[in-house]
């Protein structure tokens, strides 16, 4: 088992818990860059959501 398996694994079935994760993950890289790379970061974490299922799921809004 491959440790991105493990880490999937791990966070089934707390996707709101990983999304609140990955948002601040995000406004910390913002915070110390001083928004110098907010497009990255942002994309970054677009990709996070997809791959660990903190993303939007039917009962919420789409992103900005």
């Amino acid at each position: 088992m491959s440790m991105m398996d493990k880490i999937k694994s791990m966070l089934k079935g707390h996707e709101s818990q990983t999304d609140k994760g990955v948002e601040k993950a995000g406004d910390t890289a913002d915070d110390k860059t001083q928004g110098k790379y907010q497009g990255q970061v942002d994309t970054a974490q677009e990709k996070m959501r997809d791959q660990f299922g903190g993303g939007q799921g039917p009962d919420q809004p789409p992103r900005p």
